[in-house]
């Protein structure tokens, strides 16, 4: 997707943020099938991904709630994740915006045209994405990124001591993940040749 001549990305969306993290993995399966696993992939299927996400929530005293199996795209939209760009089979990027130091985080979709100059006090920005490019025929360069910025010194306080923590959770979910998808990416794409 294009806005005028470049290119939207994590990085043009938050170019300076406060927190980047981003993963690769070199996946045996084409661009479409990676991402249609990781579309898909119930991510509280590990159980210690669970063991993290409730253990956040009892740290900070948040509402534990029941919840059905469901892909990761459906879970982030449902929780209130915005799409800000969608390449199907190749790109997604979301967004939000909440106060992360709570129990029970309230994300808040952003449109694309205002994420950018989004300034609200007491916030912080959040952009992920997932994006499959085909490095070679049937091998996938897989990777997930996250941008975080808080729109003021105060926010920035609060959500740099909540990451000084909150960070090794964070992480691990996505060191726990990313192999996930990639082993049952490989697991279809074998099936089916």
């Amino acid at each position: 997707m294009m806005d005028g001549d470049m290119a939207i990305s994590v990085e043009t969306l938050i170019p300076a943020p406060d927190i980047r993290e981003r993963f690769e993995r070199n996946v045996k399966a084409p661009p479409d099938v990676v991402m249609k696993v990781a579309y898909d992939f119930d991510m509280q299927s590990i159980w210690l991904i669970r063991v993290i996400i409730n253990a956040r929530k009892f740290i900070l005293g948040g509402t534990h709630e029941e919840r059905r199996a469901m892909g990761l795209v459906e879970e982030t939209r449902k929780i209130g994740w915005g799409t800000l760009v969608e390449e199907p089979g190749r790109l997604l990027i979301c967004g939000a915006v909440c106060q992360p130091w709570h129990g029970d985080v309230k994300f808040t979709p952003v449109p694309l045209e205002d994420i950018g100059a989004y300034n609200e006090p007491d916030q912080v920005k959040i952009v992920w994405s997932l994006e499959a490019e085909e490095i070679s025929p049937n091998v996938t360069r897989f990777s997930h990124e996250v941008r975080a910025v808080s729109t003021d010194a105060a926010a920035k306080r609060k959500f740099m001591r909540y990451w000084r923590w909150a960070r090794f959770g964070i992480i691990a979910i996505r060191l726990l993940l990313l192999p996930a998808i990639e082993r049952e990416a490989e697991r279809k794409w074998s099936a089916n040749t």
